[in-house]
C-alpha cells in the first residue's frame, strides 16, 4: 500500500511540524518514532514524549484505505533532507517495513507496531475554549519566555504562567531575579483559569506558531492544556505547584521615572557589559538630573563608563543590576521608547512601554 505520495517539501514540512519533541534516545525506543495513521484519504501523524503530544492531519496522496504503523521520525527527516525539494517521494508499506522512494533512491525502514505507541491520555474535562490570533500568542511568548528559569529546583519557575480571566490573557515568567508580564485581550469572557506550561512546551510552541492572524484555540484542564491551530493539536502536561503572586512583585507608584530611546540604552549597556566580570555581570547606573551614567569594572581593574543625556529631574540614584537581565528585556522588545521607574537603590526597577500597560518587566537590583 502506498501510504503517501507527495513532493519532498510537503512531506518534510508535515513531519517537522510534529517531530520537535522527539528525543533521539529514549528509554522507550518507540517514542523515537512517529505514529502514522491513514484513514481513507486522510493521514494523521502523531508524536509524543509522554508529557507532550503533537498531532497533525494532512492530505498527502497515496492509496485510500486504513493503515497504521510507527517509524523512526528523525531518520525519516534526515533522509528526506538529502533529497531535492521538488522531488516526488512515496512511502510504501511492505510486510513490517516502510519503503521510502524518491527518484532512483530507495530506503527500507524498520517499523514498530502502532498499538505499542503510548498516546497521552487526554483529560476528561477541559475548561471553556477561547482563542487569540497565533501572532498574538507568539508575541506574548516572545515577550516573557526569556525570563523563565532553566533548571530551578522550584520547578514551577521552569515554565510560563498562563492566566485567563474575563477578557484578558496574561503570561508571566520569572526566575526569582526578574519577572516578565505580558497580556492581550480575548474575544470572549472566560472564568479565571491559571496553568503553568512547562519550558519544553513553551519552546515547542514558539517553534510552531507563525505570524499569521489565524486563531489558536486553547483549553485548560487541571493537569493538561490543549492547543489547536492549522490542523494541529497540541496536548501537554502542566507543571504542578503554586506560582508566586506576581501582582505583589510588580512595583507600583515609583516616584522616579525616565523615558528614553530603547536602542540607545541597549547599545550603552552592550558596550559596558564587555568589561563586567564573567561571574557577576554587574553594571552601575547613576541617575542624575539630565544624565544617565552606566559604569562597569572587572577583576583586572578595567573600567567602562558611558553616558546618555535624558529628560529627567528626579532624585539622584545609584543602583546596580545584572546587565544581562537588562539586555534580555530590551532585546525582546521592539518599541522605540522604554520607560524605567525607580524608587531608590534597594528597590526593584520596573521597565515598561510608555502609555502601554500590556508589558511589564521587573528586575531586582544587585549589590556591586
Amino acid at each position: 500500500m502506498i501510504v503517501l505520495k507527495a513532493t519532498q517539501d510537503k512531506v518534510l514540512a508535515v513531519l517537522q511540524s510534529v517531530a520537535g519533541i522527539v528525543e533521539r534516545r529514549h528509554t522507550l525506543p518507540i517514542l523515537a518514532n512517529v505514529l502514522i495513521r491513514k484513514t481513507g484519504g486522510s493521514l494523521q501523524l502523531t508524536t509524543s514524549d509522554l508529557e507532550i503530544q503533537i498531532r497533525t492531519t494532512a492530505e498527502l496522496d497515496g492509496d485510500a484505505g486504513n493503515f497504521t504503523t510507527t517509524v523512526g521520525a528523525r531518520k525519516l527527516i534526515d533522509i528526506l533532507r538529502t533529497m531535492p525539494s521538488d522531488q516526488t517521494v512515496s512511502l510504501e508499506s511492505s510486510q513490517n517495513k516502510l519503503i521510502l522512494k524518491g527518484g532512483k533512491s530507495r530506503f527500507t525502514l524498520q517499523t514498530l507496531p502502532a498499538e505499542d505507541f503510548p498516546l497521552v491520555q487526554e483529560a476528561a474535562t477541559f475548561g471553556p475554549s477561547f482563542s487569540v490570533p497565533q501572532k498574538t500568542l507568539k508575541e506574548l511568548l516572545h515577550q516573557v519566555s526569556f525570563a523563565m528559569a532553566i533548571h530551578d529546583i522550584r520547578y514551577y519557575l521552569n515554565g510560563i504562567l498562563f492566566v485567563a480571566e474575563g477578557k484578558q490573557l496574561s503570561l508571566v515568567a520569572t526566575d526569582g531575579h526578574r519577572l516578565a508580564f505580558a497580556s492581550a485581550i480575548l474575544d470572549i469572557e472566560v472564568p479565571r483559569q491559571e496553568v503553568i506550561l512547562p519550558r519544553k512546551t513553551v519552546l515547542e510552541m514558539q517553534r510552531l506558531l507563525s505570524d499569521k492572524e489565524g486563531a489558536i484555540d486553547m483549553q485548560f484542564a487541571s493537569n493538561q492544556a490543549k492547543f489547536s491551530f492549522e490542523g494541529m493539536e497540541f496536548v501537554t502536561k502542566l507543571v504542578e505547584g503554586k506560582f508566586p503572586d506576581y501582582n505583589r512583585v510588580i512595583p507600583k507608584n515609583h516616584k522616579n521615572t525616565i523615558t528614553l530611546g530603547r536602542t540607545a540604552l541597549l547599545a550603552t549597556l552592550q558596550r559596558t557589559a564587555i568589561l563586567t566580570s564573567e561571574k557577576f555581570k554587574g553594571v552601575r547606573l547613576n541617575l542624575e538630573p539630565g544624565v544617565l551614567r552606566v559604569a562597569s569594572s572587572n577583576a583586572e581593574q578595567e573600567e567602562a563608563v558611558d553616558e546618555l543625556e535624558i529628560d529627567y529631574g528626579g532624585d539622584a540614584i545609584e543602583i546596580g543590576f545584572n546587565v544581562t537581565y537588562l539586555i534580555d528585556a530590551l532585546t525582546n522588545m521592539d518599541q522605540d521608547m522604554v520607560q524605567i521607574d525607580l524608587a531608590d537603590s534597594n528597590s526593584s526597577a520596573l521597565i515598561t512601554i510608555p502609555e502601554n500597560a500590556t508589558f511589564k518587566y521587573v528586575v531586582m537590583p544587585m549589590r556591586i
